[in-house]
């Protein structure tokens, strides 16, 4: 954990209200009719609007910003927008299990990245706890994915998007320790929404003449997944490192699982819900060792003073 930040809440409860907000994306996206680049991009307007009310506090923290802020904020804002073009594009070709299942690389690619940018060091028992989970997330997804025709190309998709929300993780990291994470937040959805918004201008893509029903939809992406799961995750940056942040990622294939079986009809197999207890199993041994230091990871803990060895 942040050894400069004291997480003012049980770990438990941010994670498991993001998760359980970011698992009814997948769901959201399939009951809408309208293109994913709209989808996206009105999820994302919608949530600026909703903290739009709440961003003068920060006035002074915005008016101190520098280039140093501004310029990685848009690349981040850019990764974002990445993110959900591909990603919410990907559930267009290929099943729920399969698509969010392919996102548990996330903390991978975070992890080689907090590596490379941060010189991060990792205890193995946090990457042996990482794969684990991964296990458990990518069986749950097995018996769903293709290796070819059109799911070939939503798994790829996916595959991208993964890499592209590592991206806006990463600089993530860096930003809030800078910035307030409410106005992190703010501009990177604004950024991420001005993209798609010029994505659909250059393909020609209405933005307008969507039912009552998709703007419903739109509404509920930016409440739930989006200032529920991302928003909470941004939040969480200031105490965890990025790979712990990223690790929540891997209940998104067992929630999105087990919401397409109650909502959409989607098959659920006893395999994946063996799968399930193996990614829960993984993601607490994790977070047992992936905020602690390397080296004091496997030390045992210390006992009382005035207590007999």
């Amino acid at each position: 954990m942040n050894h400069h930040k004291r997480l003012p809440v049980p770990l438990w409860l941010p994670l498991i209200i993001g998760i359980i907000a970011i698992s009814f994306s997948a769901i959201f996206v399939r009951w809408s009719t309208a293109p994913v680049s709209v989808i996206a991009m009105y999820r994302l307007l919608l949530t600026t609007l909703l903290m739009l009310p709440f961003l003068l506090r920060h006035r002074e923290a915005i008016a101190c910003m520098s280039v140093k802020e501004w310029l990685p904020l848009f690349w981040s804002g850019l990764a974002l927008g990445v993110h959900f073009l591909l990603w919410m594009g990907s559930l267009r070709f290929t099943t729920v299990a399969s698509s969010t299942s392919i996102l548990t690389l996330e903390p991978v690619f975070v992890l080689i990245g907090a590596i490379i940018v941060f010189r991060q060091r990792t205890h193995p028992l946090a990457v042996a706890s990482m794969l684990t989970a991964m296990v458990g997330a990518i069986m749950i997804g097995w018996g769903d994915w293709s290796f070819k025709g059109v799911a070939l190309l939503g798994d790829l998709l996916s595959l991208l998007g993964t890499a592209a929300i590592a991206v806006h993780m990463i600089m993530g990291k860096s930003l809030v320790s800078r910035i307030p994470s409410f106005v992190y937040s703010f501009f990177v959805f604004l950024f991420a929404a001005i993209v798609l918004a010029g994505y659909n201008v250059v393909t020609g893509i209405a933005f307008t003449g969507y039912s009552s029903s998709d703007w419903g939809i739109f509404l509920l992406l930016a409440v739930v997944p989006t200032l529920f799961g991302h928003y909470l995750f941004n939040w969480l940056l200031n105490y965890l490192r990025p790979e712990t942040v990223s690790m929540s990622v891997l209940g998104e294939p067992l929630g999105a699982s087990l919401l397409a079986f109650l909502l959409l009809g989607e098959s659920l197999t006893w395999l994946q819900a063996a799968a399930g207890a193996v990614l829960l199993l993984g993601v607490w041994m994790f977070l047992r060792v992936g905020e602690k230091k390397p080296e004091d990871a496997l030390a045992p803990a210390k006992k009382p003073s005035g207590l007999m060895s």
